[in-house]
């Protein structure tokens, strides 16, 4: 099967809604809206196979260092063959291209995730998700989905703690150790 992944179109976003409202009907996903996925099309990649979108995902701005991903999906037929691990590639490459620190998910398939090296995370850590958009959700006092958080920087490495690992530079001390 020869899969092209790509920015989303207008014309895809019926077959967006296939897949993604597909799931969404075993509750493995959470239903979108043809309007949903219209004001999030610019961050929206799909996978398209003879015209047919098999694959899509898109990144969403919570803030302006953290991304979530979000409305992961393949279709059915395309299971299993790696390309659900691409669409992550792509979404995590164009997150980290546009200057993101973070990027986020809430899924039901935490090991999937973390084969794609996101750690799974306490669900109130990535706060502003949850005061953006999951207090309008139906599951919001029975959420099912679990956080999980990537980091696209690299800690600096600060000469002065000796090759210490150090997120906050300010705090290191020289000639700490020695």
């Amino acid at each position: 099967m020869d899969i092209t992944i790509r920015a989303a179109k207008e014309s895809d976003i019926d077959g967006i809604l296939d897949i993604v409202n597909g799931y969404a009907a075993q509750n493995l996903m959470l239903f979108r809206t043809e309007e949903q996925i219209k004001r999030a099309l610019p961050g929206f990649i799909v996978a398209v196979a003879g015209g047919k979108v098999m694959g899509c995902g898109s990144n969403v701005p919570l803030t302006p260092r953290l991304v979530e991903l979000r409305s992961l999906a393949v279709a059915p037929e395309a299971r299993s063959t790696g390309l659900g691990r691409q669409l992550v590639e792509v979404l995590v490459a164009m997150a980290r291209d546009a200057g993101y620190d973070q990027i986020c998910a809430l899924t039901l398939s935490e090991g999937f995730f973390n084969k794609c090296k996101f750690a799974t995370v306490d669900r109130w850590s990535i706060t502003p998700k949850i005061w953006q958009e999951c207090i309008y959700c139906q599951k919001f006092d029975a959420c099912d989905e679990i956080a999980v958080l990537l980091n696209l920087r690299e800690p600096a490495v600060v000469p002065e703690t000796r090759g210490v690992i150090s997120l906050r530079p300010a705090f290191a001390r020289q000639g700490w150790g020695s």
